[in-house]
This record gives structure tokens, C-alpha cells and sequence, in this order.
């Protein structure tokens, strides 16, 4: 069988973001984006009151909400930023009297699926704008913004003194090694649990999600993983390419936005000499959502929002940061960040995801334990 290294994508997981300066049964093969078409520049307009929930950080929100109020000034905007498990709850417990008119980058496929009934049916006109992989299949939530979930960050004076080279998954069972390695925990971090669902789909075997998640092959190149950590399971993703750069670990497997961060923040550091990796066998881009809550209070202007986060002014700004836009054809404009058709990127099927992550998690816990 052949390993499967592309499915449609079905939804989004959350992410947390930092900017540079910070489905269905059927699995049909990706899209190629052709060229974006012209959108029309937002109109200046729009009045009134914006309440946004968001965990999304300051650096992201200097990008993509400055630019939303300088072209709607006569919109008022309240952002509220929380945790994405508070931003769930509030919306949850206010639904017969909603307070706020968007959730930006707190949604994702699973707790969408869970309770359809906090969100609004949106499909913003922008949507064909977007890499065919990111458009709004659901009809609820869109997808303005992307993170790999497949990045390492390598401190390389401690791979050259191990004489160690790393380009993918299979070169971290390399014996020497061990103990060497950064993970965080899949049952505590999301970006952990989305780096755990990047190594089963991309070694595993078969011509289906399903198949890939479930395959041998995937859950021996777990235990073999697990088995070179030497017990070693990091609290936080952030302390992963934060002890890779004080040179604790050879390795962090991580996310894109921070890697890269860390290796411009680091650039002109002596002690600290690293670098990034995509790993050669795929790397999955998880798209972060934004939704209109259920009978919004100012409903016209959180359609404005979700229009603007996917039109080609707002991606635009994206592509200036580490954040990559999902109108994947807009070059980003920033150091150490390669252009997305020169990356083996895969894409997973996150209804397939969302109905395995206990499942998969608890093998984890399983192995781990072990």
C-alpha cells in the first residue's frame, strides 16, 4: 500500500500564534490554488459596537486587527482575550443571551461538531479566494490563518557534537538521540496532540486517514519515538524551542510561528546557534478558525470581520509575520520562512482527527506508560 500523503481537510484546530516582528469518509486528493482572484478592497464603513473573544496574541492581533479597524473606523471594537478553553466556556454559558460576536482562533473542528448550536451559518464571499484545502466546508466556521504543526528546531552545535543530521521524523530514533529530544505532552498541549497526528498520518501506511492513524507502522514509529525521548515528556510547547535554544535538548519537535521566531530572535546570539527544519516526510498546516456566535448582537459587523480576515489586505499583513494566510499564493515577507510550494505539506482529514483523539491519546498514555 502506498502511504498516504494528502486528504481533503475538514476543519481547523486551535493554535497559538507568534508574530515575525510575531470530513467526511471520502478523501479526495488536495486542490492546487491557481492564482487568487482580485477582491475588493473592504469598504470603508460599518458602525456601531464588535465584541471578539479571542486567545489569539498581542503580535497577531497588532497585524490583523489593526488593519481591520483602520478600514472600519466607525466600528468600535472590544476585544476580550482569554484562554481558548475560557473563550468555549463563556460563549457556551451566554448562549441564550450572546455577549460576544465572534470567536477568533478558539474553534476547532471537534468542539464545532459538539455544539453547532453556538454558531451562526457564515460563509464569507472571500471563501474563494482561499487555498481550495481551507475553504469553510462547513458553512460555520472559516479559516483565515495557518500553522504548521510539522517544524523542528534544531540547536546545531549540539547535533554536530553528536554527529547527528536531522531532516525528518525517522532521523529522530536515531540512537544518539536519546534523552536529546523536546516533546511536549499530546494530553496537555494542542500543538503537542497535532504533532502526534502528523507523525501517524505521514509514518503510517495505507491509502486512507483511517487507515494511516490505525496502521502498524504508525503506532511502531510511536513506540520507537516514546522509546527515544528516555521518558522525557516537556510540560509546555513553549519549553520546547526554549530549552532547545539554552541548549537542554538537540532537537524540539514543534510548531512553525515559534521556530522561526526563536531563530531570528537568536540570529546574532554567539552561544546559541539555530536553525529550523520541515521534516522531508510532510508537514501538516492546521487551520485557525474564526466564527460568528449564534444570534451575534451586532451581526453585519461580525460579517465584516470574518470578510476582512480572508480578504487579500488582511492576508497580506499576515504574510508579514510568522503566521502564514490560507490564500496560500501571497509570498510571506519574512526571514527564514520558505515559500508554501517549495514544503512537502500533507493534509489530514480533522473530522478523522477529532472522532480518534481520545483513542489516540489514550495509546499514547499507553505507550508512554509502558
Amino acid at each position: 500500500m502506498k502511504r498516504i500523503v494528502s486528504v481533503l481537510l475538514a476543519g481547523g484546530m486551535i493554535l497559538s500564534l507568534a508574530a515575525c516582528g510575531g470530513g467526511s469518509a471520502e478523501t479526495p486528493d488536495p486542490v492546487e490554488s491557481s492564482a487568487p482572484v482580485e477582491s475588493e478592497a473592504p469598504a470603508t464603513g460599518g458602525s456601531g459596537k464588535l465584541v471578539i473573544y479571542s486567545p489569539n496574541s498581542d503580535t497577531q492581533v497588532n497585524s490583523s486587527l489593526e488593519a481591520f479597524k483602520a478600514a472600519y473606523p466607525g466600528i468600535e471594537v472590544e476585544l476580550q482575550q482569554m484562554g481558548s478553553g475560557d473563550v468555549l466556556s463563556r460563549i457556551e454559558a451566554e448562549k441564550e443571551n450572546p455577549q460576544a460576536d465572534v470567536n477568533w482562533g478558539a474553534i476547532n473542528y471537534n468542539f464545532y461538531e459538539q455544539h453547532p448550536d453556538l454558531w451562526e451559518e457564515y460563509v464569507s464571499p472571500n471563501e474563494e479566494l482561499l487555498d481550495e484545502n481551507y475553504r469553510n466546508h462547513a458553512g460555520f466556521v472559516s479559516f483565515g490563518n495557518l500553522s504548521g504543526s510539522g517544524a523542528f528546531i534544531l540547536n546545531d552545535d549540539l547535533l554536530k557534537e553528536l554527529g547527528v543530521e536531522v531532516k525528518g521524523y525517522a532521523d529522530l530514533l536515531n540512537p544518539k538521540l536519546k534523552g536529546k529530544i523536546a516533546m511536549g505532552d499530546p494530553t496537555a498541549s494542542s500543538s503537542a496532540f497535532a504533532e502526534l497526528t502528523n507523525m501517524l498520518l505521514v509514518m503510517g501506511e495505507g491509502e486512507t486517514p483511517d487507515e494511516c492513524y490505525h496502521s502498524d507502522a504508525a503506532w511502531k514509529y510511536i513506540e520507537d519515538f516514546i522509546a527515544n525521548l528516555d521518558g522525557i515528556i516537556l510540560s509546555s510547547s513553549s519549553a520546547v524551542y526554549k530549552n532547545v535554544v539554552a541548549g537542554e535538548y538537540a532537537v524540539g519537535v514543534s510548531y512553525e510561528d515559534p521556530v522561526v521566531q526563536a531563530v531570528l530572535d537568536n540570529k546574532d546570539n554567539p552561544d546559541a546557534n539555530i536553525s529550523m527544519v520541515y521534516p522531508e516526510e510532510g508537514a501538516v498546516w492546521l487551520p485557525a478558525g474564526v466564527a460568528i456566535v449564534k444570534n451575534a448582537p451586532n451581526m453585519e459587523n461580525a460579517k465584516l470581520f470574518v470578510d476582512f480576515m480572508l480578504s487579500e489586505e488582511c492576508q497580506k499583513e499576515l504574510a508579514k509575520t510568522t503566521i502564514r494566510g490560507t490564500i496560500t499564493t501571497i509570498p510571506q515577507d519574512c526571514e527564514g520562512m520558505l515559500p508554501f510550494d517549495e514544503i512537502h505539506v500533507v493534509y489530514e482529514d480533522q473530522a478523522a482527527v477529532a472522532a480518534y483523539q481520545t483513542e489516540m491519546l489514550e495509546k499514547w498514555t499507553d505507550i508512554l506508560t509502558r
